[in-house]
């Protein structure tokens, strides 16, 4: 059977049609390809203000002054104990920067400036914290507590050979959930309990660290955004002046 001419030429026609109006459609979205930067920004930045907000001492009213903005002494005992903390060296110091760049980290993260440098500090921060702090407790920041539902349950479709494991401590972890649930039904106002959310069993895994440092290792590649951090005119900014100095 042949084909007419006219027919293929007019799918050719057609194609090319459809291939120049998606490459226009996605020259025009680069002119928005600064909004998944700001919005990781925005996302990021109230996470690590308040981390590091939460190492200093402002709400300890004997401190007054810049004192204020150096970490707490119980942080900094927890930084060097070898018993029950993290047992680094130099804990005053390294306490002290890990505070340090995750407050002003955060404040410069919002607006946008120093985004790609201020990445790197930031994710060995969330390195140290996933290694010495979460480690030890597997990968879920909440317990999931269905094993049917669980990610982990793909895992056992892969091999990987924790995963069973992890399904077998969700359901036992269910269980306890309901246990407690029944003593609360029983004992005390569920409605003014669960009014502000159902409770759930805090396993404290690597999952919240391991996501800001994709984030922010996505921030380090993408930078802060044109159009939308202060890096963007920054960077404007100094190129016209080597223009300038060129070709004066």
């Amino acid at each position: 059977m042949n084909i007419p001419n006219y027919y293929i030429d007019d799918v050719i026609m057609t194609s090319l049609t459809l291939i120049n109006t998606y490459q226009k459609f996605i020259e025009t979205l680069k002119n928005f390809d600064g909004i998944p930067s700001l919005l990781l920004r925005l996302y990021l930045a109230p996470i690590f203000i308040m981390a590091g907000y939460g190492k200093m001492q402002f709400i300890n009213p004997e401190v007054t002054g810049l004192a204020n903005f150096l970490t707490s002494p119980d942080i900094i005992t927890w930084f060097g104990n070898t018993e029950w903390g993290l047992g680094l060296p130099f804990p005053t110091l390294l306490a002290n920067l890990a505070t340090w760049t995750e407050f002003f980290g955060g404040w410069l993260l919002l607006v946008g400036l120093f985004t790609r440098l201020l990445s790197i500090p930031l994710m060995f921060t969330m390195i140290v914290a996933a290694t010495t702090v979460h480690a030890d407790n597997g990968w879920f920041a909440i317990t999931p507590t269905n094993p049917d539902t669980s990610p982990a349950k793909m895992l056992t479709w892969l091999g990987v050979d924790n995963a069973q494991a992890s399904l077998e401590n969700s359901e036992a972890t269910g269980t306890r959930l309901e246990a407690m649930r029944g003593l609360l039904e029983e004992n005390g106002n569920t409605e003014w309990l669960y009014e502000n959310g159902s409770i759930v069993v805090l396993n404290n895994g690597i999952e919240f660290a391991s996501t800001y440092f994709i984030m922010l290792l996505a921030l380090f590649f993408i930078g802060a955004g044109r159009f939308t951090s202060i890096d963007h005119y920054l960077y404007n900014h100094f190129q016209r002046k080597v223009k300038q100095s060129l070709y004066n």
